[in-house]
């Protein structure tokens, strides 16, 4: 996976201007909190794509995260990796003594990819890929993966047309879903495990699970059921 640059800009309160909730130990905690559990994106890490997402979300009086969703972003898969991270700051905020209720406040999170490892990693120069290329090629790449991973869901249940799997293995082949592809989502599976993040783990290990192969099996029947 491709390590990355995370930038916080600001925090918005959307309420009359006083005292904003702040994150437990300040803009510099939040901004290192963030960095640590940001695992860049499949899609945006092997295209290299850079993009801001803002998530806007609830903070309870008691300092917990709810009705997280993104305000404004790309539509790919860095705005679920911005989201998931919110999440994970739940219960880590203080909210000013005088706030009665819970405020909704929106951070702003800027994506940038290592472009020294994105030209190693690809041996050529970084991809120029615009924002309007990223959103279609992410879109496309989702129609063919649901294809995959209906494919494989209805074959566990016996419902799946095999003479239709050498189509699901050249899809396979064209997307670059195999045993590296694999391994990388189950280490990032992992560390989502680590960060206490069980659902997200659950999520990748299942899209394993649903592209053909059984290395997460032992995952789901472990943490997933």
């Amino acid at each position: 996976m491709l390590k990355y640059l995370l930038l916080i800009i600001f925090i918005t309160a959307l309420a009359p201007a006083k005292a904003q909730p702040t994150f437990k130990g300040g803009p510099a905690a939040l901004d290192a909190f963030l960095q640590s559990k940001i695992v860049y994106p499949e899609f945006s890490s092997q295209n290299c794509i850079a993009a801001a997402v803002q998530v806007s979300f609830m903070i309870q009086t008691d300092g917990q995260v709810t009705d997280a969703m993104i305000q404004q972003g790309p539509g790919i898969d860095l705005d679920d990796e911005a989201l998931r991270v919110i999440k994970l700051t739940s219960g880590k905020w203080n909210i000013p003594a005088d706030y009665k209720r819970a405020v909704r406040v929106v951070l702003p999170i800027s994506f940038k990819p290592d472009y020294v490892r994105c030209q190693r990693n690809n041996g050529t120069s970084v991809p120029q890929m615009s924002m309007g290329q990223a959103i279609a090629a992410y879109q496309k790449r989702q129609e063919l993966e649901n294809a995959i991973t209906n494919y494989y869901i209805n074959k566990r249940s016996g419902k799946a047309d095999e003479q239709k799997e050498s189509t699901i293995e050249r899809l396979k082949q064209q997307l670059g879903i195999n045993e590296e592809l694999w391994k990388d989502v189950l280490d990032q599976a992992n560390e989502k495990l680590k960060q206490g993040d069980k659902d997200g783990a659950c999520k990748d290990w299942n899209f394993i699970k649903n592209t053909g192969s059984s290395l997460a099996d032992d995952y789901l029947a472990r943490y997933c059921k």
